[in-house]
């Protein structure tokens, strides 16, 4: 008895019409790059999100190999890893911003004389900030570690957390993104937010010893600054209150429109914080609690007294 594969049955039973659907795809591509202006390609002009991901992933086990690298590696091979992962990655990263680099300056009107010197020069201080990244990667890892009981161990919250993965790749999109590479900064917060369900653009700024405990539906907006020594939990907001448009209706861009949360301030699951107001230093905000408006230091907002000021 002959046993067909199922791409042979398929072959022999089902005629999927491919020439005429390519046909129209190619013609609904055509009019799109018709009116965006598209037209002269030469081939692929954007960054990938695949390769970022391979880069990303092989800068966060160089910065903790023994944890984070490969499982057969040894302390005395550790730098020789080290080097040659970080070779590697910062050779694709070179590409992919020369790559950014010439989109901006041929439809966004960036003006660079010499796109490969300045694509090397930017991943050249990248490649610098990585000692100092790592310095700052060990506060938030230590501070998952002492704000949340259940952990065992610091190599715990390393391996296991989605909130220090996320701070991993934030504290490398965030670089990317102050660097003026904004597409490959939030290519990389995208590939944490997809990875954890925590969303933070790259262009927020965090202190030091941050923790995200459980982390699953954060959102920390572009213009939030975050201070040191602070703690949030799942599902809270740091968002903007509203959106300014201009007089055709089209969104302005590049204004504050996220909160400040100052020092050693602990937002519990759920809450919702909009617009560009302050949560003063030392303060609590208890779970599922709205706020929109400015609160001073060591306050505690919970929704029971937000509710009684509403009453009044």
């Amino acid at each position: 008895m002959v046993i067909k594969t199922y791409n042979t049955y398929c072959k022999a039973t089902t005629s999927w019409h491919l020439e005429k659907i390519v046909s129209e795809l190619k013609a609904v591509r055509d009019v799109w790059r018709s009116e965006h202006g598209r037209t002269n390609s030469a081939g692929r002009e954007l960054p990938s999100r695949t390769i970022m991901n391979d880069i990303i992933a092989t800068v966060t086990r160089a910065l903790f190999p023994m944890r984070l690298g490969p499982a057969d590696l040894r302390e005395e091979s550790e730098d020789f890893y080290v080097g040659h992962a970080l070779d590697e990655a910062l050779n694709a990263l070179q590409n992919q911003a020369y790559l950014e680099l010439c989109y901006n300056a041929k439809y966004l009107g960036n003006q660079i004389t010499d796109i490969h010197k300045e694509a090397t020069r930017l991943v050249q201080q990248f490649a610098f900030a990585l000692p100092n990244i790592r310095k700052l990667l060990d506060t938030d890892v230590m501070a998952a570690y002492h704000g949340d009981p259940a952990a065992r161990s610091v190599d715990e919250v390393l391996l296991c957390y989605p909130g220090v993965l996320a701070i991993i790749y934030h504290r490398l999109a965030h670089f990317l993104y102050r660097a003026g590479l904004t597409l490959l900064a939030r290519i990389t917060s995208e590939l944490a937010h997809s990875a954890t369900g925590i969303d933070i653009h790259p262009g927020a700024q965090i202190g030091e010893r941050f923790f995200i405990d459980h982390g699953t539906g954060v959102v920390i907006g572009e213009t939030c600054v975050i201070g040191n020594r602070v703690r949030i939990y799942q599902a809270v907001t740091l968002g903007a209150k509203r959106f300014i448009a201009d007089e055709l209706g089209n969104l302005q861009k590049n204004y504050l429109r996220h909160p400040i949360v100052e020092d050693d301030v602990v937002i519990y699951a759920g809450a919702t914080i909009l617009g560009r107001v302050t949560i003063g230093k030392g303060s609590t905000i208890g779970g599922n609690v709205w706020l929109t408006k400015s609160i001073p230091a060591n306050s505690s907002i919970t929704q029971a007294s937000t509710q009684n000021e509403a009453c009044c």
